[in-house]
């Protein structure tokens, strides 16, 4: 279930990611955040007490939204635009 409901912007293209090793789609102008919670009820979990965490300040100050790339690089996902073919993974390698 998603925790997010598109009730706009749904005839912008379409995005193609991978989430997790799961083929997604966002639209043009989602930032990653924003087309993670239109799939899904939560973004991540807390590395610290493993709960569930779907973002906190929305701008970019909290780190609560982090999720990293295929090749490591950290992003937030409240502030940083999905872009086409984005290989996302919402912990790190090695973190279950």
């Amino acid at each position: 279930m998603a925790l997010l409901k598109r009730l706009a912007r749904r005839d912008l293209a379409i995005i193609p990611f991978t989430l997790d090793g799961v083929p997604r789609e966002g639209r043009a102008g989602d930032t990653i955040l924003t087309a993670a919670l239109t799939l899904t009820e939560q973004l991540r979990h807390s590395e610290f007490s493993g709960g569930p965490r779907a973002g906190f300040c929305q701008m970019g100050a909290c780190q609560d939204c982090w999720v990293v790339t295929a090749d490591g690089r950290r992003l937030r996902a409240c502030t940083t635009l999905l872009v086409p073919g984005m290989d996302l993974r919402t912990r790190p390698e090695g973190q279950s």
